[in-house]
């Protein structure tokens, strides 16, 4: 396994390039000032202030099925359609900016043989643990009223999983970010 994340975490590095970083800024925030709102508004038309298992950090199962409730049936097939459609571009494009630019900027600051360096995964793992989050509410709402599916135990451990890892990977970026300033201030000296 590790063999394999080594190569993965490589290739991910060969194509971390500036060029690359800023595209991926670009199109991260295009998506979140263009799409976001939108996607937004409709989740609080239908939520009533119940709120979305994808933006919650805690919840539980008996949390989920009020959401799905609140939701309506119109609203259920509205958040399954922003799932499988707006919620699947979302996690791979800010898991394209921050593997390319925490790639980028450990590819400055880390020695090619540093085992540091699979720490450009960690947003793979968000952009996994997204998925599995999606799919995991999806069988709730799409089973609605029905209770007793695994689904509704391991959404909410998810959601939570994902959250860690996606600010995991914002401290790693910032973390990638003062080694870069660290490495110049060091070089100037």
């Amino acid at each position: 396994m590790t063999d394999r994340m080594a190569a993965l975490s490589h290739f991910l590095y060969r194509f971390s390039r500036g060029w690359v970083v800023l595209l991926g800024f670009i199109v991260f925030i295009g998506f979140s000032t263009l799409t976001l709102p939108g996607q937004n508004a409709i989740v609080d038309e239908y939520s009533q202030g119940s709120g979305s298992p994808d933006t919650s950090l805690f919840y539980n199962a008996k949390q989920l099925y009020h959401m799905a409730e609140v939701y309506g049936q119109e609203g259920r097939t509205a958040y399954l359609n922003a799932r499988w459609t707006f919620d699947v571009a979302f996690p791979f494009i800010y898991t394209f900016f921050l593997v390319s630019a925490i790639g980028w900027l450990l590819n400055q600051s880390l020695p090619v043989g540093s085992s540091w360096r699979l720490i450009n995964l960690v947003p793979l793992a968000a952009l996994g643990l997204d998925f599995l989050e999606n799919t995991a509410t999806s069988v709730v709402m799409a089973r609605y009223p029905h209770h007793r599916s695994l689904a509704e135990w391991l959404a909410p451990v998810f959601t939570l999983l994902k959250w860690l890892l996606v600010g995991g990977s914002l401290v790693v970026l910032l973390a990638a970010i003062f080694l870069v300033l660290l490495r110049r201030i060091k070089k100037n000296a």
